[in-house]
């Protein structure tokens, strides 16, 4: 199968075009948000091609994959084909819903012509998309190359744009647990975030738009990870985590709240069982173990790469066969 897709979740798109199948993304002179192109800081398969928008008309595509709904008008216009009515069309919704949450109405509601495929059943439950079919198919990740050891008595967070999302990543939290170890903060437009916070550097340093592997294998030495967003979808970040066999310390909010298992981590929503529980990880090195190899087995069980592709091939099977 020939799917179109644009490079928008660095750690989701690698996991789907690990599939068996031929992924054309567009790029771009400028490489900006609607044509970035392949990856440069994840590992992609030769399946995945660029594709310039002057080459599109001319492509052979099954189906499109979109993202944003931005995409559906480019799609219309770099194709000539109108997704969802010329050829199938799957709508992915990364995102909780924003503004009034429980009237929140999805910009793909009430359509006949595609299917909005959530990544998380927080999502699906809390979006209002109307008549418009949608499934759930749960975050999937390439299992990391490295394994937890936990030598540095620090933690590890991972936020993309921390100042400019502030509350809804938490960032505001990051002093509390500042003061029971050293943070190590990676991610995009991390830069200043010391200062903004008003923490030395010996209390919270910025690692910025490092290479996956090095990202990882740099957390993986860090005691435990922070994850304290308040709404976001499901940080994929927090499943590699896991799945490094990391203990985890997280925010009870969104889909967060059932990813993680008790005896995975330290869950909840009242700051002080968090601060308690962080300490105790920082305090017992073998009670971090005893839990993130838990995490890691959670992390294997749910979010597994073939389980996910699997359900994803389901899907396309599914939507290239009805469109027939």
């Amino acid at each position: 199968m020939n799917i179109l897709l644009w490079h928008v979740h660095g750690s989701w798109t690698t996991a789907f075009v690990h599939g068996r199948h031929r992924y054309l993304v567009p790029v771009l002179p400028d490489r900006g948000p609607y044509g970035l192109g392949r990856a440069r800081t994840y590992p992609w398969p030769a399946a995945v091609q660029e594709v310039t928008p002057q080459e599109l008309p001319g492509a052979e595509v099954d189906l499109v994959i979109l993202q944003r709904p931005e995409e559906y008008e480019l799609a219309c216009r770099w194709l000539g084909r109108r997704p969802g009515r010329d050829l199938p069309a799957v709508y992915v919704e990364h995102n909780t819903p924003k503004g009034d949450v429980p009237a929140s109405r999805h910009p793909m509601a009430d359509r006949d012509d595609l299917l909005v495929a959530h990544v998380t059943g927080f999502n699906q439950l809390f979006w209002d998309t109307g008549t418009t079919r949608t499934t759930v198919i749960d975050h999937g990740i390439v299992a990391p190359g490295v394994r937890w050891t936990g030598e540095l008595d620090r933690f590890a967070v991972v936020i993309n744009e921390p100042v400019r999302r502030w509350r809804v990543t938490g960032t505001d939290l990051l002093p509390l647990f500042a003061e029971i170890a050293p943070l190590d903060v990676f991610g995009m437009g991390v830069g200043g975030l010391g200062e903004r916070l008003g923490l030395p550097p010996e209390r919270l340093a910025t690692h910025e738009d490092l290479p996956q592997e090095r990202m990882q294998a740099e957390i993986a030495r860090r005691r435990a990870y922070l994850h304290l967003c308040r709404w976001t979808s499901l940080g994929l970040s927090l499943i590699e985590a896991m799945a490094i066999g990391m203990p985890v310390v997280v925010l009870a909010a969104a889909e967060a709240a059932v990813a993680v298992p008790p005896e995975a981590g330290v869950v909840g929503t009242r700051l002080e069982t968090l601060c308690d529980g962080a300490r105790r990880l920082v305090a017992e090195p073998e009670t971090a173990r005893r839990l993130g190899a838990a995490a890691r087995r959670t992390a294997a069980d749910r979010y597994g790469l073939d389980r996910f592709l699997a359900d994803w091939d389901r899907v396309l099977e599914e939507e290239l066969c009805g469109s027939r």
